[in-house]
């Protein structure tokens, strides 16, 4: 950030008489910055010490004004490399109708996907977990977890849970797990899907590079064969600023 820029933020041009409290014009001033391209997504951001010194203003109140803007997503901070302009992200318009895949959901936005593991394997069952999937004494389970990018951008921490009978080789699943149940004739037919608001903490936050405390959608899902064998038990974290999820509601007809 530096020429242009440093003008921008130089006393004689704000902060300007009466224009509302000084934490507030800072944040002002840096969302305009932000807003012409002065900086652009994934520039970093003059320390706290050199805005102030630019601006002719206390630390304090340049980090209250960064601060807000790390809370509205304007800004990342990241522990140890300093404050970045948050990259734009392109809302994704995800329909409740159809029963799909992350990869293919992508694939059909002609995006590329990948995934970083974080987790892989056959394990014994929790409680819960033999509970959900309706498990036997010895039965195992595959666990899946990992975060899911697209284009680059990290779009969802997804956590999958199945039954070795439903998913005998996790470790063959290499982008979409719906494609690897096809191939052993398990893929779900319907599911029950639970969607609710929650905000990112510490390690969600990292993985999808967003501001901790970020709003994000908490996403549990429970799949079923056409017998009414569970499938999968998913939980996924969706990255607020990045997806609507979208239903069509029809008006019952009186009988």
């Amino acid at each position: 950030m530096a020429g242009g820029a440093a003008a921008f933020l130089s006393a004689e041009n704000w902060p300007a008489p009466a224009s509302g409290p000084l934490y507030l014009q800072v944040k002002r001033r840096l969302e305009e910055a932000v807003a012409s391209g002065i900086v652009a997504p994934g520039d970093a951001l003059p320390s706290e010490r050199e805005i102030a010194s630019l601006a002719g203003i206390s630390r304090v109140t340049v980090r209250r004004a960064v601060q807000e803007l790390v809370k509205e997503g304007v800004l990342l901070q990241r522990q140890g490399s300093g404050t970045f302009v948050a990259p734009k992200v392109e809302r994704v318009e995800q329909s409740l109708s159809h029963l799909t895949s992350f990869s293919e959901d992508m694939a059909r936005r002609g995006k590329t996907t990948t995934a970083q593991w974080l987790e892989r394997g056959v394990f014994e069952p929790s409680p819960e977990e033999t509970v959900v999937l309706g498990l036997s004494p010895g039965d195992r389970v595959a666990r899946l977890s990992r975060l899911r990018v697209a284009d680059g951008v990290p779009l969802a921490i997804e956590r999958a849970v199945l039954a070795t009978a439903m998913l005998p080789d996790p470790e063959g699943v290499e982008n979409s797990l719906y494609e690897a149940l096809d191939k052993v004739g398990n893929r779900p037919v319907r599911a029950i899907q639970r969607i609710s608001a929650q905000t990112l903490g510490e390690e969600a936050a990292r993985l999808l590079d967003a501001p901790v405390g970020a709003a994000a959608l908490r996403i549990e899902r429970i799949s079923y064969l056409a017998s009414g064998r569970v499938v999968e038990h998913t939980t996924s974290t969706y990255r607020g600023d990045a997806y609507d999820f979208v239903a069509e509601l029809r008006l019952r007809q009186p009988r």
